[in-house]
């Protein structure tokens, strides 16, 4: 197999994960910065694969497969730590509604490929914008420090809980998508 620049840059995306866990309990002053600038690193190659692949035409099968995989592990991984670091209700429930809408519509989007209806659940624009925002919430988190006053860490929790909202939004637009097709009797 051969891998393009996209798919090493999805890998890179996947080996920065351990990189960015252990900045996260690392005990030095400065640990949260560096694991907040880890993670925006991989966005960074997130946006960089996908935008290289357009480009040049370099997108595979195994980078198709690979890309979401790392940013639902991007994202949920980095969620569990937040949580463990900071276990409120409502962390854990925003987190919760992001990461179990991740898992149930990349099942319902594998489903709809199996049965030859993909076109029918593509990555739509809300999908983006949920995808931005939790990035930002997550930064904001991860970084974890005052600015002038500004309580950053609550700053980042209301945007987690917008991110959540857009989550439950975008998951109900692919479920209106796929509906006609879910409620068929086969």
């Amino acid at each position: 197999m051969h891998i393009t620049i996209p798919t090493a840059l999805t890998l890179f995306r996947i080996l920065l994960l351990p990189v960015m866990v252990i900045a996260f309990y690392a005990p030095f002053h400065g640990a949260n910065v560096a694991a907040a600038l880890i993670f925006i690193a991989a966005a960074i190659t997130d946006w960089l694969d996908g935008w290289v692949a357009r480009r040049w035409n370099m997108g595979s099968a195994f980078g198709a497969f690979l890309d979401p995989v790392a940013d639902k592990l991007m994202v949920a991984i980095t969620l569990f730590l937040l949580v463990q670091e900071n276990p409120t209700p409502l962390m854990a429930v925003t987190s919760a509604v992001i990461v179990g809408r991740e898992i149930s519509i990349s099942a319902l989007r594998e489903w709809m490929a199996e049965i030859g209806e993909r076109a029918t659940v593509r990555v739509a624009a809300i999908g983006k914008i949920k995808t931005a925002m939790q990035i930002v919430a997550i930064v904001v988190l991860l970084y974890q420090h005052d600015l002038e006053g500004l309580r950053l860490f609550h700053v980042g929790e209301g945007l987690l809980v917008i991110a959540a909202g857009l989550t439950i939004w975008s998951g109900m637009l692919y479920v209106r998508a796929a509906w006609p097709i879910l409620r068929q009797q086969r």
